[in-house]
């Protein structure tokens, strides 16, 4: 081993080590259990909706330009940007007082997530490759998803607690996170990428194509795009619905300190599911536990749209619990089939096509609720119940095809260089 290498894994074991710390800060977003009550409160249910939506168009509109930039330019400027988006995003928060104030906040936030989309997933494999342990990616993954739900329930929980006395406290600790986020960000190096020669463009342009000619990238692809909305159903809506459960028994004062437990122990289950995600992948087999999360997504909706009883709030526990299943699990997949060039775009372009799909439908729902005040069980009951119907659907669909593809890895898959 030359001095070059040992410098060049001794940096990646680096990145290896701070990659946690980096989607631990990331996540620690203590507005998270109340953003929808604090819209809502300054200003309507619908344009909470709509917020949320011009938040996934922001995303939308970047994703892909974003994914690209990190194939051609690298993953640390790319992390860069997108810690740097969201500490301007949760600063407007804390001080704006306008719509037009929160929607800059939500673009931020969207370009945030944009730039760091792909982008967190390529640096961890290529980092693990740069090291010799790419073995470990599954592994790794499932680690910093343990980080990241850790992040989630801690905000959650304290951010509910500091929103009951001033919804500001949750968006001021959001901004000091997402500083050592930055931090983070900054830490990291770059790993080593193969990246063709003279003409990496057209060979990029190629490498991308061929992968969505792979039965096994299509098929996760769609479901996928699916999961992005339907995990994001009951964040979107959950909050509002929490309210109205409340309400129902006269403890409406008690909702946003309600919703970060919730939102806390969204995370700490999901936290535990993680730690049988290994054996349980190994007794059922990949396509198997990956249908199971989807099919816990789409039950969750369907609950949600038959009651308003404080006790289906309990339901909304598990609402986590498919990401923690399919998230490491369809990365580590996929990761050893991409090519270093294009390993980024990709991403983003699955990321791309679910945010369009989900801010679409929410643009659709927004339509179906009031413009003036909270908003009421029928409006969620109807919106939820199309979600359900969908759903159902889709789940249907990808049952019936995953008996025609290879879900599980095979060495052909693995891509050399």
């Amino acid at each position: 081993m030359t001095e070059n290498d040992a410098l060049v894994k001794s940096r990646m074991a680096r990145n290896i080590a701070l990659y946690p710390w980096f989607k631990f800060f990331q996540n620690l977003l203590f507005w998270q259990a109340v953003w929808f009550l604090f819209f809502q409160d300054r200003l309507s249910a619908s344009e909470a909706i709509l917020l949320y939506a011009i938040y996934d168009l922001a995303t939308t509109v970047l994703e892909v330009p974003s994914g690209y930039l990190s194939d051609r330019l690298g993953r640390r400027l790319t992390l860069l940007v997108s810690a740097t988006a969201a500490v301007f995003a949760a600063a407007l928060l804390l001080f704006g007082a306008s719509f037009e104030a929160f929607v800059m906040a939500q673009i931020l936030w969207g370009a945030s997530a944009a730039f760091v989309s792909g982008t967190d997933s390529a640096i961890l494999y290529e980092s693990l490759a740069g090291a010799g342990r790419s073995d470990e990616v599954e592994a790794q993954e499932l680690r910093a998803w343990r980080f990241t739900f850790t992040g989630l329930a801690i905000s959650a929980a304290t951010g509910g607690e500091m929103s009951v006395i001033d919804f500001d406290l949750a968006f001021a600790a959001t901004a000091i996170a997402m500083l050592a986020w930055l931090g983070c960000a900054i830490s990291m190096r770059e790993p080593p990428r193969d990246v063709g020669g003279e003409d990496r463009e057209a060979l990029r342009f190629t490498h991308l194509k061929q992968t969505f000619a792979h039965p096994v990238l299509i098929w996760i692809f769609v479901l996928s795009t699916l999961m992005y909305g339907f995990s994001h159903i009951p964040f979107v809506f959950g909050q509002p619905f929490i309210l109205e459960a409340l309400s129902a028994v006269g403890w409406s004062a008690e909702a946003p300190l309600v919703s970060g437990l919730v939102s806390a122990m969204m995370m700490i289950v999901s936290v535990g599911a993680s730690w049988l995600v290994p054996a349980l992948r190994k007794r059922i087999g990949l396509a198997a536990i990956l249908l199971l999360a989807m099919a816990v997504q789409v039950g969750l909706v369907g609950v949600l749209a038959v009651t308003n009883s404080v006790l289906a709030i309990l339901f909304l526990f598990l609402r986590m619990v498919p990401s923690s299943i399919h998230g490491p699990l369809l990365v580590a997949r996929i990761q050893p089939i991409l090519n270093d060039d294009s390993r980024a775009t990709f991403l983003s372009i699955k990321s791309l096509v679910g945010r369009l799909m989900f801010a679409g439908s929410l643009w659709v729902a927004a339509q179906a609720t009031t413009d003036v005040g909270l908003m009421s069980f029928p409006e969620i009951q109807q919106v939820l119940g199309w979600y359900f119907v969908i759903g159902l659907c889709a789940f249907v669909g990808l049952a019936i095809t995953v008996a025609r593809v290879a879900i599980e890895p095979v060495a052909a898959d693995i891509k050399e260089g």
